[in-house]
């Protein structure tokens, strides 16, 4: 999980992830993946399962996503880095 947690850090200092679920909602250009945190609500996992089906990119589930952004109740984000995205796909795939 330290490999996804770099991973992740380094694209947010990039600029590369889109934070929260109203700014993915509103989000018009490409994304290559999302994640949400398993402590999510159905609400917000309904809502990124429609938004994963709209825009057909992958959905992930992962833990403790507020501890590895370092925001406290981050429950949603969205890659729009396609190299970034596929090396999280392949570390989360791999466990």
């Amino acid at each position: 999980m330290t490999k996804i947690n770099g991973l992740i850090s380094i694209a947010r200092k990039a600029g590369y992830v889109i934070i929260g679920k109203d700014n993915l909602m509103d989000y018009q250009k490409k994304l290559y993946l999302l994640l949400v945190d398993k402590t999510a609500g159905n609400s917000l996992l309904r809502e990124m399962k429609f938004l994963s089906n709209k825009k057909e990119i992958p959905l992930l589930e992962v833990e403790n996503l507020n501890e590895i952004m370092s925001i406290e109740n981050c429950k949603a984000i969205g890659l729009k880095n396609k190299a970034m995205s596929e090396n999280i796909l392949v570390c989360l795939k791999g466990e």
